[in-house]
């Protein structure tokens, strides 16, 4: 069993949704909702993404501030030495973008993934979530977590895939999983 760190509770929470099953995002992005029907402000950033699912728009219509994009529209794997750099640079900038806001509700869609592939500014992305002011919740999702964000989670969820309709061949459809 993992021991969590000690912190002021006086602080808002750190949800962490991560694993290889499908629901990560709609997790946080359900919880986005909730807080702006309670009338919180929320700043989302999608780390790593490219396109519009079909959340975004909407979100934004109710008052999230949106931040996403890599720069282009290769996987990370794909991407050339100086590609990888340019998209750092943009994940570090959405980053702060979204932290200048003061947000009440932070979400860093994807944050695993970017810590582990070295794509934004790791003392940033540490401090938005251990050093944030009072009262700001900060939500974390990935595939696999660093070991600080596990350590640091109030909320963890590992979302874990049983079955899947692409193992049979159906594809990705919009209004489900984009």
């Amino acid at each position: 069993m993992m021991q969590t760190m000690e912190r002021n509770t006086e602080l808002g929470l750190v949800h962490l949704y991560w694993g290889g099953g499908k629901g990560k995002t709609t997790a946080a992005l359900g919880l986005a909702l909730r807080a702006l029907g309670a009338g919180h402000s929320v700043a989302v950033v999608q780390f790593l993404k490219e396109g519009n699912s079909g959340e975004v728009a909407l979100l934004q219509q109710l008052g999230a501030h949106i931040f996403r994009g890599k720069g282009c529209q290769k996987f990370v794997r794909q991407m050339s030495a100086a590609e990888r750099e340019h998209a750092a640079e943009l994940q570090t900038a959405h980053l702060r973008m979204a932290l200048a806001l003061e947000p009440q509700v932070l979400i860093l869609d994807e944050a695993c993934a970017v810590w582990q592939q070295d794509m934004v500014d790791r003392a940033l992305l540490y401090e938005a979530v251990l050093e944030r002011p009072a009262g700001r919740e900060v939500v974390l999702t990935g595939r696999v977590p660093a070991d600080w964000m596990r350590l640091c989670a109030d909320y963890e969820t590992e979302c874990r895939c049983c079955k899947h309709p692409y193992e049979r061949g159906i594809p990705a459809r919009r209004g489900v999983e984009f």
